[in-house]
Formats: C-alpha cells, structure tokens, sequence
C-alpha cells in the first residue's frame, strides 16, 4: 500500500447550526460519501486538517481513520471556507473505489526557463489546470512542461506538450495553449524631426500672442 497522508476522524451527531460549537472547540464538521457508501456525519481536528490542507491536492489520496478504526481512501472534494479570515468551515471526504477511475482536477506545474521571455518578453499561462481521468492509484499531484521551447513570440505550448503517466486520461482539447511568451510593447516613437517641428510652431505662436500684449502696455504708459 503507497504511504499516504493520513487523517483522523470522530463520528458526530450534532449538525446543522449546532455545528458552531464544534469549530469552538477546535473541530472542524466533514462528511464523507462516495458511490454506492452511506453518507456519514464525521469531525477532524482543525488544526491537522490545516496542515494536511498545505500538503495535499485534490487527486491526493487521504487515508482516513474514523474512530480509530481502518483507514480507507478518501479525496478532499471540496472545502468550505469562511468569506474573511479563509479558514475551513466544512469539508466533503470522497470515498473512493480504488477500482473506480475518477475524474479531477489537476494543477499544472511548469519547468525551465523560456529563452523568449529572458529576451524582454512576457510569460503568460493561459490554463492553470486541466481535468484528468484515472484509476485512483494513478491519480497525478500535478502535471509538469517544459519551457525551453518558447524560444520566439511564435512558439507556444499547448495540452499535448504535458507530461502525461501511463493510465490517465486528459479530458481537454490537445490544441488548448497552456503558455506562450508576449512580445514587449514597444511605443511608437515620433517621427525625426517632428518634435522640433512642433517646437517651433509653438514657439511662433507664443511669440505672435505676445505682440498684442506689447502694443498694449505701450498705450497704457501713454495714457
């Protein structure tokens, strides 16, 4: 059996707002389901579940432990958080069947350097992440790319670049692009000549502006 992270659990009975006094506590309320498994109400420490949260993706298989009794692997399916301080309110478990595939959601991770974006150019990702289907044994963390063949404006990596394990499945068209380097924006610069050309016309017009003001001030030192 692979050496999974490993997650405890207490079997609870209170739910709805009665849940508050938990979190109080230091618990954190969960549920886990699963096909064909009977949704149960369970409660982890907040405080491991934090630092399992750092660590795990959602193909990361969980082993978890309810009451102390055999573990079973379940996926961190979806979190609830609190709008302000981020912190989990909830937390769905999936139990999975290990002869099951499943489909999710995996982050892409990029390796290297592109020579085009060294050159003054701006590396964009256009997708963070891309769907994948698997038996859960061969479920990816992440999926990495290399970078070293964005050597111009042109070039551009897509979905059939990723580095793919035997067993999974990418559920996303091969021609999706999932980085490419921007050319810098240059501004057009004014033509030569043009800026001393408008000089000059503002320097005549200032200097045409004035002769009013001269023949008036010699008119009021007559007066």
């Amino acid at each position: 059996m692979p050496d999974r992270p490993r997650l405890a659990a207490t079997n609870r009975t209170v739910i709805g707002k009665k849940v508050s006094h938990l979190r109080r506590e230091g618990r954190l309320p969960a549920v886990v389901y699963g096909h064909g498994v009977d949704s149960e109400s369970v409660s982890v420490d907040a405080h491991e579940f934090e630092l399992l949260k750092r660590k795990v993706g959602a193909s990361t298989l969980v082993d978890l432990a309810v009451d102390g009794g055999r573990t079973r692997p379940v996926l961190l399916h979806a979190i609830q958080v609190h709008p302000i301080t981020r912190r989990p309110l909830h937390v769905d478990l999936f139990a999975v069947r290990m002869t099951e595939e499943l489909t999710v959601e995996v982050q892409l991770v990029a390796t290297g350097t592109a020579p085009a974006a060294e050159n003054g150019g701006t590396l964009v990702h256009p997708v963070s992440s891309v769907r994948v289907r698997a038996l859960p044994d061969n479920l990816p963390e992440t999926l990495h790319y290399d970078l070293s063949s964005l050597v111009d404006y042109d070039a551009t990596l897509t979905v059939a670049d990723l580095q793919v394990p035997d067993g999974v499945t990418v559920q996303a068209d091969e021609h999706d692009v999932i980085a490419r380097v921007l050319a810098p924006r240059v501004e057009e610069a004014a033509p030569e000549g043009e800026g001393a050309e408008a000089a000059e016309g503002e320097g005549a017009e200032a200097a045409e502006g004035g002769e009013p003001a001269a023949e008036g001030g010699e008119g009021s030192s007559e007066s």
